[in-house]
């Protein structure tokens, strides 16, 4: 009975604020002129701490996986629902448009990503969310963000033959291993619950008296980071 009546208790809070969250991200949707996902996007993210440059590039110092974690998780999700959908018949496979791989600029395009992500704590998404919470680094990245995508514009004449070289056009993992939809799906979760279960090993390390003075230097990441704190606990 106890039980019940903490999970009745639960849900009504949670109903609660769920229906004022809406409410009010209704209301900023209206007046900044974004759309309402978009509101509840950045929303959700800064609490989570995607905001903060020292949560997000703590995952390059093995110090805060939540990062990947959160992205791994909704790939798996929307892995899960689309192969329910589909056994269920209301989803064809076939019918889904795929972006092709094109080989060899993606890979590239990967390393850039990487080391801009390093050096400016942010990818584009979360610099969108950090520069809407009025982070003066994450207005600076999405800057360079901005600068970088009208240079690539005008250098896109250039840089069109290796744009599309490597092309393997609509590549899956299904094909490259040969497995089928379902066999990808479960080997995948299975990988994730290895990974997940590997990174809490660096997440528990206990934190030196040298480590938790180290946060102060660049990032706050020399010892332990952000880690056990709250989603925005750590300001960048």
């Amino acid at each position: 009975m106890v039980v019940w009546s903490l999970f009745i208790a639960c849900t009504a809070v949670i109903l609660l604020t769920g229906t004022l969250l809406s409410k009010y991200g209704d209301i900023l949707a209206e007046k900044s002129g974004l759309g309402r996902t978009w509101i509840g996007v950045i929303f959700f993210l800064e609490r989570a701490g995607f905001g903060s440059a020292r949560k997000l590039t703590a995952i390059f110092y093995l110090k805060d996986f939540a990062v990947p974690k959160v992205m791994l998780s909704a790939i798996l999700v929307a892995m899960v629902g689309l192969l329910a959908l589909e056994r269920i018949g209301i989803l064809d496979f076939d019918l889904i448009a795929a972006m092709p791989t094109y080989l060899w600029p993606q890979l590239v395009g990967g390393l850039l990503l990487g080391i801009g992500f390093v050096v400016g704590g942010y990818c584009p998404g979360t610099s969108a969310v950090g520069a809407a919470s009025g982070k003066g680094d994450a207005l600076a990245f999405m800057a360079g963000l901005v600068a970088g995508i009208f240079g690539f514009t005008e250098l896109f004449d250039r840089l069109e033959s290796f744009y599309f070289s490597g092309d393997l056009g609509e590549f899956t993992l299904s094909e490259w291993t040969a497995l089928p939809p379902a066999g990808v799906v479960v080997v995948l979760l299975l990988v994730a619950g290895a990974a997940f279960w590997w990174t809490r090993r660096f997440e528990r390390r206990p934190c030196s008296a040298d480590a938790r003075a180290s946060e102060d230097g660049a990032h706050g990441l020399g010892g332990c980071a952000s880690v056990g704190r709250g989603g925005g606990g750590a300001q960048s």
